[in-house]
């Protein structure tokens, strides 16, 4: 006997037969001997429509009507699936915002709200692991919540992967199947590229910078919640099979990172100058080759419009800058290169800053305030490497960290 919790997505309970058909495929599994919990989104796009319709009927409308009024698609779609189920024989229950048995707790942040992790661990042990230990089958709306107060709050985008997730680790199970409109987690988009295949396994670490970065397969958010020991695969609802293959999901291999850390060696920026650089195929290629093959890692790389930067170890800068100087006085767009020694690269990260509007401004004011200057900074949507002086390291973590507290508090 295995326990297995269900996400199906929006375009997987997108009219009344595929709603039918997933039934029939949770059933099948159900018959197996399994216990199975299953969470929904809103069938199609019933929730654009909702937001559509609530902004034209009624005007500005606030977060927490808002909240009430997306919800309205999740609701109607558990209630549907779960009598699909039943109409099959299976005993199933839908399990709605406003019951008692309701499992997702969060804080008051219509929206955007955020669960706690402790008490909706409890409830799901004391409702909904009863029902599937009795042969029930829970369809619980996906994406949705419930404060302190009683009232319906939303959890943000990709809140139905979370829901899924989130509810596979509170009930210690065996597997998360996320079910979608692909076959799984693929090489690239297949909308794209023809060639495109699907990836058999993929880590949460994986996942979650491709989601980041414009897959739509899962939002990273996601992630957060996939438990180490639980296994989870995407597989396509077309298959109408929970057994079908698709992509594995595993790890994380540790808890996830959230916070600041110092890189712990001193760095070196090697910036090559010359016109038009920007503009000219191949320039990079050419400067970073030999130095990756000569076993130098690079840690960092900016762009401008007359000049780029290479960061590398300090006790390497002699030998790249030689290896990057043989390219220059062979290439006509490239005029010099030169080094600044003696730097320090502090890499701060979270799934927050994605949603943080002026998470850069916020970070380094404290350090304009103390008068530390920051040499460069790269970022990526949940990271952001920043760059000082090595004596300044200390002193930068620490206002950083502080920060940060404050951030994702």
């Amino acid at each position: 006997m295995k326990r297995i919790v269900v996400k199906f997505g929006g375009t997987s309970v997108g009219n009344l037969n595929r709603v039918r058909k997933d039934a029939e495929a949770v059933y099948r599994e159900f018959k197996k001997g399994n216990q199975i919990a299953v969470v929904v989104s809103a069938m199609g796009h019933t929730t654009d429509a909702l937001i559509d319709a609530a902004k034209k009927i009624l005007g500005n409308v606030s977060n927490k009507e808002m909240d009430f009024i997306m919800a309205l698609g999740e609701r109607s779609s558990a209630s549907i699936f779960s009598a699909a189920l039943r109409s099959l024989g299976a005993k199933s229950r839908a399990v709605d915002p406003s019951e008692v048995e309701w499992p997702v707790i969060t804080d008051s942040n219509h929206r955007a709200a955020n669960i706690d992790l402790q008490e909706t661990t409890r409830r799901v042990r004391k409702y909904i692991e009863p029902m599937i230990e009795c042969g029930t089958i829970p369809v619980i709306c996906g994406f949705l919540g419930r404060d302190r107060k009683g009232d319906i709050t939303t959890i943000g985008r990709g809140g139905s992967d979370i829901t899924g997730f989130l509810i596979g680790k509170c009930l210690d199970a065996d597997e998360v199947v996320i079910v979608t409109d692909v076959d799984g987690v693929m090489t690239a988009d297949p909308n794209s590229i023809s060639r495109a295949k699907v990836l058999q396994k993929v880590t949460v670490e994986e996942m979650r910078d491709l989601a980041r970065f414009g897959a739509q397969v899962m939002h990273p958010r996601a992630m957060a919640y996939k438990d180490p020991h639980i296994d989870a695969k995407v597989i396509n609802f077309a298959k109408y099979n929970l057994s079908a293959p698709g992509t594995t999901i595993t790890g994380p291999s540790e808890e996830e990172f959230v916070g600041v850390k110092l890189q712990d060696e001193p760095l070196a920026m090697l910036t090559v100058v010359g016109e038009e650089m920007q503009t000219t195929p191949g320039v990079l290629v050419k400067t970073s080759t030999p130095v990756s093959r000569a076993g130098i890692n690079i840690f960092g790389v900016s762009i401008g419009p007359r000049s780029f930067s290479l960061y590398v170890a300090e006790r390497d800068v002699d030998r790249a800058t030689k290896l990057i100087h043989d390219v220059i006085i062979k290439t006509k767009k490239m005029k010099s290169i030169t080094a600044q020694k003696g730097l320090a690269m502090v890499i701060a990260e979270s799934e927050r800053f994605i949603y943080t509007p002026g998470v850069i401004a916020k970070l380094t004011m404290p350090l304009s305030q103390s008068g530390i200057n920051i040499v460069e900074i790269l970022s990526s949507r949940a990271s952001i490497s920043f760059f000082v002086d090595w004596e300044d390291r200390e002193k930068a973590l620490s206002l950083f960290e502080k920060t940060m507290k404050e951030i994702v508090s």
